[in-house]
């Protein structure tokens, strides 16, 4: 128990530039406090104790503003920073090491029974704001960029950006690791696509003028 409990908060101190102290992060995190009351409260449910279970989960949530189903899937390692905002449904099931910013939610759509919320991967990033939606899969080592809406499977060492998210894998390899917590220095298909539009029209005026001048001669 003591060496799981010291885990939890190495892996918060080693990602949050923040935490001055141990004792700071034990006292103080919301996240660190959601995540403890999580696993009591699973292992209540586990147990086939749901009423106490989802008192436990309620109760956190009045005191860190994090939703966290008690039937939830949660590895080790996950920090949750700031943490207001963030909703995790009952089948959600989260990997090894991941990070979420406030106000997150991983969702289910609404039209889905059993399994209806999103499984991530390990060491994955999800930024402030975002909303990943519905039971596929977000692979290992994802970025997901803040304010983005998920509603398909993320790629293992992918980025999802946008609304409706779209995919961009970074070079075809892994992308810098969740300990970076960069949420916003990401690449925009969208903002690429127009740029390479903008690129086409000028190349397409220059050849028109030219053609103009060629006749007038």
């Amino acid at each position: 128990m003591f060496d799981k409990l010291k885990a939890e908060i190495d892996s918060i101190m080693e990602r949050d530039p923040a935490a001055r102290s141990r004792w700071e992060v034990y006292f103080l995190y919301s996240g660190f406090k959601a995540v403890r009351s999580y696993r009591r409260a699973n292992w209540f449910f586990r147990h086939n104790m749901k009423f106490i279970a989802r008192f436990i989960s309620q109760r956190a949530r009045h005191r860190t503003g994090i939703e966290i189903h008690p039937g939830a899937t949660i590895g080790k390692g996950l920090f949750i920073d700031h943490g207001m905002g963030v909703v995790i449904g009952e089948t959600a099931e989260i990997g090894d090491n991941c990070t979420l910013y406030q106000n997150v939610t991983l969702g289910g759509t609404g039209k889905d029974t059993g399994k209806r919320h999103p499984t991530l991967g390990n060491n994955v990033l999800v930024g402030s704001g975002a909303k990943v939606l519905g039971p596929f899969r977000v692979g290992d080592n994802a970025r997901i960029a803040a304010g983005a809406v998920v509603l398909s499977e993320v790629p293992d060492n992918a980025t999802a950006v946008g609304v409706p998210a779209k995919i961009v894998r970074v070079n075809g390899v892994k992308p810098p690791p969740c300990s970076e917590l960069d949420q916003i220095h990401v690449t925009d298909p969208v903002a690429q696509k127009l740029a390479q539009l903008e690129c086409e029209m000028e190349q397409l005026k220059e050849a028109v003028i030219r053609l103009s001048n060629t006749e007038k001669e």
